[in-house]
């Protein structure tokens, strides 16, 4: 059964997701995401032997599972057609575009400038510090919006 997309979606088990993540270069890491990204510190901890974790706070998570034709796609219209590593990080910024200048800045290697894609967001791609494939993506229309477009749909129960 379909649902509109003004009904209120259901509850999670799951109360949060936290991607775990090794850095061989902590701080270059926590500079790049905490401040270049702009993702806020929620906790962090050190422990002997120079243990150290930052956990950050990136916002509402989801899990995008795709089928290899989905990401074949995706591939083309964000990168050329480079293909993507098998997890890529998704972060939804404001500014897309300078957002994207910024990291560059900081360290990320550019794989694809921003551009529209045709599910009508602001994507740019790039390699960024402990080996994460990063995109961004800046939503130029509301959800209301895209799920009455052909080839989308409402949320499902």
């Amino acid at each position: 059964m379909t649902q509109n997309s003004h009904a209120t979606p259901p509850q999670s088990p799951v109360k949060q997701l936290r991607l775990v993540v090794e850095a061989a270069d902590f701080d270059a890491a926590l500079a790049f995401y905490r401040d270049a990204l702009g993702l806020p510190e929620r906790a962090a901890f050190e422990g002997e032997g120079d243990a150290r974790v930052a956990i950050l706070d990136a916002g509402a998570a989801t899990l995008e599972i795709s089928n290899p034709a989905q990401v074949r796609m995706i591939d083309e219209v964000e990168a050329d057609g480079r293909p993507s590593a098998h997890i890529r990080i998704a972060f939804e910024v404001d500014d897309g575009a300078g957002r994207t200048e910024r990291l560059v800045q900081a360290g990320a290697e550019l794989i694809a400038a921003p551009r529209e894609t045709p599910w009508r967001s602001l994507n740019s791609r790039m390699h960024a510090p402990a080996d994460l494939e990063v995109t961004l993506f800046e939503e130029l229309e509301d959800p209301e919006t895209r799920h009455t477009r052909p080839g989308f749909t409402a949320p499902t129960t």
